[in-house]
C-alpha cells in the first residue's frame, strides 16, 4: 500500500495476532487521529469483493476478525524504526455493498484502549487515597490492555482522612480520571507503544520541557518538509483569575488573585505579559481550603493559555522522515521570528493510503516570538 514504509496490523480479541495477508491486502486507506485532549480514534477502509454467484457473507464479514470490541494495533516502520500509531478497540462497523464489482467497502472505526474504561458507570468510594493513588489503582485494573501509568503528582496532595471526607466516584473510570485531571489543568491520554501490546496512560501537565523532535521547515528550498501551514492567534484566550474563597476549616475569607502561569513558556512574548488587555475570570468555587482554592484558580489560568497560538499544517511523511508524537515538542522554522520556535504537539492525524502517508498536525503555545535562533539537530 505504501512505498518506503512498512505497515503492520495486529487484530483479534485480548491478544491480537498479525492480520492475515488477505486482510492487509484489502486495505484501501487508514486514518488515525491522535490527540491529548480526548480519546484517539482510528478508521480503516477495506475493499470488499464478492462474486455475483456468491450469496453468502463477504470474507471480511465472515472471518469475524473485524467484529466490534476486537483489538487493533497499527504500526509502521520508518528508517528501520518501528512506531506504534494506534492500539485500539473496534466500536463501529459500516458495510456499503455496491452493484459495481470491486466497489463495495467495509469501514471499521474504533478508539484507543481507554474506551474500555468508559463502559461502566460506577458509584465507588476511595477512602484515604490521594488523587494520584486513585488513578494508579484504576489504571492497574486494565493491565490486560498493556496499560502502565505515568502519573505526575499534582501541585498539592489532597489526601483527606476518612473523618474529614471520602472521595466518591460517580461515573465511569475514564470520566472520573478526566474530572481529576481538569481540577489541575492536567491531561489524560493514552500513548501507544513503544512495543506492540503496550500502552502508557499519561496523567499530568503538558510536557513542555521534552527534547524536541525533528524540526518542521517551511519555505527553505530543499530543506522544506511542510506542504501547507496556517497560524492563528487568539487574543481572547488568556485570562487572569480573581475572587475570594471562604476556607472551610477556618471560615476565614481569603482573596484569590492569579496573574501568571506556572508552566514553562515556549514563546518569547507570552500573551499574559505582553497584551494590552487581558480577560479576567472569577473564582466561584466554595467549601475549599485556601490551598485548594489557590491550586484550582492557578489551574484555570494555566488552562486559558493552552491555545493562544494554534498552528495547523500538513506534511508528507517520507519527506519529513519521521513520525510526529502527540504530547511532545517540535521546533518550527521558516515562517519568521514572530511564529518560529518551539511548539507543543496537540494533535496528529495520520493518513495512509493511495501510496502516501501524510500527517496533519495541530501545534499550540502561549504567545508570540521565538526563544531559539536555530533548531536542534535530531
Amino acid at each position: 500500500m505504501l512505498t518506503g514504509i512498512n505497515l503492520s496490523l495486529f487484530i483479534g480479541q485480548n491478544n491480537p495476532q498479525p492480520a492475515p495477508f488477505w486482510l492487509v491486502e484489502s486495505i484501501n486507506n487508514i486514518e488515525i487521529i491522535q490527540n491529548v485532549t480526548g480519546r484517539s480514534v482510528f478508521q480503516i477502509t477495506f475493499a470488499a469483493s464478492r462474486s455475483i454467484s456468491d450469496q453468502g457473507d463477504e470474507q471480511l464479514l465472515s472471518s469475524q476478525l473485524l467484529n466490534p470490541f476486537n483489538r487493533v494495533i497499527i504500526s509502521v516502520v520508518i528508517n528501520a524504526m518501528p512506531k506504534v500509531l494506534m492500539d485500539g478497540i473496534i466500536t463501529r462497523q459500516e458495510f456499503a455493498p455496491s452493484n459495481d464489482p470491486g466497489e463495495s467497502t467495509l469501514i471499521i472505526t474504533g478508539e484507543d484502549v481507554s474506551v474500555m474504561m468508559d463502559l461502566e458507570e460506577k458509584s465507588i468510594e476511595h477512602p484515604g487515597l490521594a488523587e494520584q493513588d486513585i488513578i494508579n489503582q484504576i489504571i492497574s485494573s486494565y493491565s490486560k490492555y498493556g496499560l502502565v501509568g505515568q502519573i505526575i503528582n499534582p501541585p498539592i496532595s489532597d489526601r483527606p482522612t476518612p473523618n474529614e471526607r471520602t472521595p466518591v466516584q460517580q461515573g465511569t473510570d475514564l470520566e472520573y480520571i478526566q474530572y481529576l485531571a481538569e481540577r489541575h489543568s492536567y491531561l489524560f491520554y493514552i500513548i501507544p507503544g513503544p512495543v506492540t501490546g503496550k500502552n502508557t496512560a499519561y496523567w499530568g501537565p503538558p510536557q513542555l520541557n521534552a527534547a524536541p523532535q525533528k524540526a518542521l521547515t517551511v519555505n527553505m528550498g530543499s530543506s522544506t518538509n511542510v506542504d501547507s501551514i496556517n497560524l492563528q492567534m487568539n487574543a481572547l484566550a488568556p485570562a487572569i483569575v480573581g475572587g475570594s474563597v471562604q476556607d472551610r476549616k477556618t471560615n476565614q475569607i481569603h482573596p484569590i488573585q492569579v496573574n501568571d502561569s506556572t508552566r514553562e513558556n515556549l514563546s518569547r512574548k507570552p500573551a499574559l505579559q505582553n497584551q494590552s488587555s487581558i480577560r479576567k475570570t472569577q473564582f466561584r468555587e466554595t467549601a475549599r481550603l485556601q490551598l485548594q482554592a489557590d491550586s484550582r484558580s492557578q489551574a484555570m489560568l494555566n488552562r486559558s493559555i493552552d491555545r493562544v497560538i494554534t498552528v495547523n499544517g500538513e506534511l508528507d511523511t517520507l519527506t519529513y522522515g519521521d513520525v510526529l508524537n502527540m504530547g511532545k515538542i517540535v521546533e518550527l522554522r521558516g515562517v519568521g521570528y514572530t511564529y518560529d520556535g518551539r511548539y507543543y504537539i496537540n494533535s496528529v492525524t495520520h493518513r495512509l493510503g493511495g501510496g502516501e502517508y501524510r500527517q496533519l498536525f495541530i501545534l499550540t503555545r502561549e504567545g508570540l516570538g521565538t526563544t531559539i535562533m536555530q533548531v536542534a539537530i535530531v
